[in-house]
């Protein structure tokens, strides 16, 4: 049952990264398969986990050895991919944040509120904007490479890097600046914030890694108690008796 509620949890994780359209998440989902891909892997490995939980509890109820086998092998595959999995992870992280940059520098670039095709994509940055209070990736100045900025001078900013009491009520598009007197600005003369959000999410993962940490070392000892109760249980049969198999 415990390793049915996990699997749950699993796939319910991956069927969120593929649902959620409001978060830094969906960003990420929306501009890189590998994020898309890594969610129909954890959707895979929450069914694996969740048929191989049942598949135990029918192996011991009913002291089939080759079920227990199999369910310890499963748990086996399952947890050296995921030990794999954070090692790549940690090794290849300046890799990953390359990625990152590339993909928010892309979308600041080439974002433009009258663009339908990018709604999404587009909502999702301006949330994350929003709710981290940070501007660009490594801060405002990622956003003087925008287009439609340019071809204003710098007189408007995005709505949602606003660090002012004004556009509270506005969360996208760009705001008009009160224009200069030689009508061109900066990004240094836009009321923003300052910090980029590359700062901001490495913040947010620091603040939660004892959590992150937590849940995955949990997930990992759940993992090894059943392989090692599988595999108790499993010596424990001296034989098979085929005559205990549930027929159908």
């Amino acid at each position: 049952l415990l390793f049915q509620i996990l699997g749950a949890v699993i796939l319910g994780f991956g069927i969120w990264i593929l649902a959620d359209k409001t978060s830094f998440i969906a960003v990420l989902q929306m501009s890189s398969p590998s994020l898309k891909t890594g969610a129909y892997i954890l959707i895979g490995v929450g069914a694996l986990t969740m048929l191989m939980g049942f598949l135990g509890c029918l192996g011991a109820v009913n002291e089939i050895r080759c079920l227990l086998g199999l369910y310890f092998t499963c748990l086996m595959i399952i947890l050296i991919t995921q030990v794999a999995a954070g090692l790549v992870i940690y090794f290849q992280k300046e890799t990953l944040k390359e990625e990152l940059s590339r993909i928010v520098g892309s979308l600041i670039e080439n974002y433009d509120p009258l663009n339908d095709d990018e709604r999404n994509l587009q909502d999702a940055w301006d949330y994350v904007q929003t709710q981290i209070a940070c501007c660009g990736w490594t801060g405002a100045k990622d956003w003087e490479n925008n287009e439609i900025l340019i071809n204003q001078s710098m007189t408007a900013y995005p709505c949602s890097c606003s660090n002012s009491s004004k556009d509270l009520q506005v969360d996208s598009g760009f705001c008009n600046l009160d224009v200069p007197v030689n009508g061109t600005a900066t990004y240094a003369d836009w009321p923003v914030h300052e910090q980029g959000c590359m700062d901001g999410v490495e913040k947010w993962l620091k603040d939660n890694l004892g959590i992150i940490l937590g849940v995955c070392t949990g997930v990992a000892v759940i993992e090894l108690l059943g392989m090692i109760l599988s595999i108790s249980l499993c010596k424990n049969i001296h034989s098979e008796d085929y005559t205990k198999v549930p027929k159908s």
